[in-house]
């Protein structure tokens, strides 16, 4: 994949002048760096064999002054670590700014095929090292330069051949740092798909942990993520032999150059061209060559961590959301309900089959519906597509005469209400999760769309009212206290069009009185669409519609599908176990 090098750039713009302050004074660090070696050369060498009566002043003096070097040396240092750091973790928290809203853009088809814990993968252990990255790259790169240049420079004025000697081996370091640095790329974002892996198995068992225990099936769910885990563990196997072969390597061609340097620099004292105290010189800038290799060889696991976290971050922005709002799509202030399915068909992939074909459907304003059928004839399905969860693959769903797809996809939604069988809560308050609903709602609206919603009652139940903590997903809370909830989101957003999906079928006779009671409440005065399991509970509806994998089959109200003996008096019969 092509590293996007001008997007990765830009995240550094925000904080340009602290960052170029951070580069300055590294620059500055590798400076005083370079300049106390030949202040002990100067005393060595100078010093210490010319006058001696003056020796010791001089020598105080350049201690004095290797002293404020040392000083400026360790305040720029901890500046370049401390801002430096600062700068990296705020692009790292840019970036998954920018990372988790682009999630809240993509659509359904994206999350249908995604697992919840492969993303989580990549908002949060993808990132990770980022900051480490974005302050390490620039800065140490800048640093170790100056540091590698400036010590060349100075070994090359001091003894030409044994720095040009030591150089031979530089081509040979830089062709392994990236010939390895390429396999352990690789081996990196093996890493990542693996723990991505994990993450996704981790999710999937704890939130379904109830049913693990129900089923007593633990020892499933521990074979299953312990494989997960030994994939996880080849890869790194995988990671660190690749490692130890590019660090050993480097270590020896490292050993190398200091026994050149020793061995030929011994040689050139015995030749008197070059002396005792130019050969320790000389094997003090050897370190300050030498480093830059040694730390970006630590450093490059690192750095290639945080390459490979930014090029997955980038797959998942480059995806464009399925379903978009148009240049010139239209705000409804207002809403009469009129829904209208034209010639519609769909399918969820170009190779599935559809879903149903040439399907026309039009509920009147404030017209109470019911679709019931058997299970994956596309009751949610057709459901889904009014308020753009997915787009039609042939024909058009108008809503009040417009197209639903020239609709802003907010304005469409605001004045869609949904409740659905599987509720979700949020982890919080009681409060929280109904002001859900309509985010600026007043305590007192909430207080009033609970009433509506037949809740106020448990609410007040509760230790601390509206204001008791749920647990995750409303695990403190039963089915029918959960579905009370979820209507009184909906009574508090208060929309014109309302979708009850099956939102009675998985509660108790009680619940289901309390509930049906609630949504006799809800559905007056909006166009409503109840998908429905339980007959019961749809007698009352002006029209039930009978849908199949061949489309709508039947319709009318309870009474004359009965007297019709059609599928849906079968259905009727089937479910009561009476004789129509």
């Amino acid at each position: 994949m092509h590293f996007p090098v001008k997007r990765f750039l830009s995240y550094y713009k925000p904080y340009l002048p602290l960052f170029l302050m951070v580069l300055a004074t590294a620059i500055i660090v590798s400076g005083v760096t370079l300049v106390l070696p030949l202040l002990v050369r100067y005393i060595t060498k100078d010093v210490l064999e010319g006058d001696l009566s003056i020796a010791l002043d001089k020598v105080f003096r350049i201690g004095a002054l290797m002293l404020v070097l040392v000083a400026i040396q360790n305040l720029g240092t901890y500046f370049v670590d401390y801002k430096g750091h600062e700068v990296g973790a705020r692009m790292e928290s840019d970036i998954r700014s920018e990372l988790f809203q682009h999630l809240q853009k993509l659509s359904f088809g994206f999350y249908d095929k995604e697992k919840t814990g492969q993303l989580m993968s990549r908002v949060t252990n993808d990132l990770f090292l980022l900051a480490e990255l974005y302050h390490h790259g620039p800065e140490d790169y800048v640093k170790y330069f100056v540091r590698f240049v400036g010590a060349f420079v100075i070994l090359f004025f001091i003894n030409t051949p044994l720095t040009l000697a030591v150089f031979f081996f530089m081509p040979i370091i830089g062709f392994l740092s990236l010939y390895f640095n390429k396999k352990e790329n690789e081996a990196l974002r093996r890493n990542k798909e693996r723990i991505a892996d994990i993450n996704a198995q981790l999710e999937d068992t704890l939130s379904g942990i109830r049913v693990v225990k129900s089923f007593a099936n633990e020892h499933v769910e521990i074979e299953k993520f312990n494989r997960e885990n030994l994939r996880f563990l080849d890869s790194r196997r995988n990671t660190y032999k690749v490692e130890a072969t590019f660090f050993n390597s480097i270590q020896t061609l490292i050993q190398l150059i200091t026994i050149t340097v020793v061995v030929f620099g011994s040689a050139s004292i015995v030749n008197q061209t070059l002396d005792l105290a130019d050969l320790i010189t000389f094997l003090l800038y050897i370190g300050y060559m030498v480093e830059p290799i040694q730390r970006m060889t630590h450093m490059s696991t690192q750095f290639q961590e945080g390459i490979t976290g930014f090029q997955r971050f980038m797959e998942i922005m480059n995806l464009k959301p399925s379903i978009e709002n148009k240049q010139d799509a239209v705000t409804l202030p207002m809403l009469q309900g009129d829904i209208e399915f034209k010639d519609v068909s769909f399918r969820y992939e170009e190779h599935l089959v559809p879903v149903f074909t040439n399907l026309s459907l039009h509920i009147r304003p404030g017209e109470f519906v019911a679709l019931v059928g058997p299970s994956g004839a596309g009751k949610t399905t057709l459901c889904s597509l009014i308020p753009r969860f997915y787009d039609v693959t042939d024909g058009e769903v108008m809503l009040d005469g417009i197209n639903v797809c020239n609709i802003d996809l907010n304005s469409l939604r605001n004045h869609i209400g949904i409740v659905q069988q599987d509720v979700y809560l949020f982890a919080g308050t009681v409060m929280e999760n109904i002001r859900y609903g309509k985010p600026g709602a007043t305590d007192e609206e909430v207080i009033e769309a609970a009433k509506y919603a037949n809740a106020h009652d448990f609410i007040m139940s509760l230790p601390n009212g509206y204001h008791s903590e749920i647990g995750q997903r409303g695990v403190k809370l039963s089915g029918g206290q959960k579905q009370r909830l979820s209507i009184a989101r909906v009574f508090l957003k208060n929309p014109p069009v309302l979708i009850l999906d099956e939102a009675t079928s998985a509660l108790d006779n009680e619940s289901e009185s309390i509930i049906k009671e609630s949504l006799e409440s809800l559905v007056k005065g909006r166009t409503t669409i109840v998908i429905a399991h339980r007959l019961s509970t749809i007698r009352n509806a002006e029209r039930i519609l009978v849908l199949t994998k061949d489309g709508i089959m039947e319709e009318g109200t309870h009474d004359e599908l009965l007297a019709s003996k059609g599928a849906y008096a079968h259905l009727y019969a089937k479910q009561f176990e009476v004789h129509i």
